[in-house]
């Protein structure tokens, strides 16, 4: 099991705090790791080996100048999700770096967002170094109003 998986675990099954409780300190250490995460507030609610969520709050810090979520803390919040699945998923003899983003935006973000990131199991034991992580991000009423591909470049730990 992963460092970040295991946390993620321990995190949510304190029985003192609560699984809820236990998520939002799991979110709010993650965005530390890599600060501009903090920007987005991001909420996760599943981490496990090749499926992650997150919660991204709609609040006036993330807005446009039409009132709904900016594109840019969309791509944030997805990268977020993608980078926790990332860490739960990658083998121990391996390493990931992000190496680009296509997104397509499909509807207004009018409400909070779903960020939902997936890989198949077989893509992290590939011999190719090219993985293709799904994203998407999803309104409180389930339409999808961005989705696309965050390729990773994953080797062998030297």
């Amino acid at each position: 099991m992963t460092p970040v998986l295991a946390l993620w675990q321990r995190a949510t099954s304190l029985p003192v705090v609560g699984s809820t409780v236990g998520a939002r300190v799991f979110s709010a250490v993650f965005a530390q790791k890599a600060p501009y995460f903090a920007t987005i507030r991001p909420r996760f609610t599943v981490i496990e080996a090749n499926h992650a969520e997150l919660v991204l709050p709609k609040r006036r810090r993330v807005h446009n100048h039409i009132g709904t979520v900016h594109a840019i803390a969309l791509c944030n919040g997805l990268e977020a999700v993608m980078g926790a699945l990332a860490e739960a998923s990658v083998p121990a003899d391996r390493r990931w770096i992000p190496k680009g983003m296509d997104v397509a935006y499909t509807a207004k973000a009018t409400s909070d967002i779903t960020c939902i990131a997936e890989t198949d199991p077989e893509q992290w034991t590939s011999d190719d170094p090219d993985l293709a992580v799904r994203v998407r991000g999803v309104r409180d009423d389930g339409t999808v109003v961005v989705e696309g591909v965050i390729r990773l470049w994953v080797t062998p730990r030297a």
